[in-house]
């Protein structure tokens, strides 16, 4: 994939996608269950644990994608 975009299978659960930020002790990890539902990990200070977690719905996703594409407009 995109540079300082890490792709791993997760066998019967989808793919984890790790998204390297400007530090090196920060990362946010998506997690695209076969479901469709998608967890959002966030990762500071180094720590195996993350910082944040969300669950999101497809539709969800796509919202919070649209915001951070600068795609979402409001009317």
């Amino acid at each position: 994939m995109g540079q300082g975009v890490h792709v791993t299978d997760l066998p019967g659960v989808g793919k984890r996608y790790d998204i390297d930020l400007e530090r090196e002790d920060e990362r946010v990890s998506v997690v695209i269950r076969s479901g469709g539902v998608r967890d959002l990990y966030v990762f500071t200070s180094g720590s195996a644990d993350p910082t944040a977690v969300l669950e999101l719905t497809e539709e969800q996703a796509r919202k919070v994608g649209a915001v951070l594409s600068a795609t979402f407009f409001e009317s």
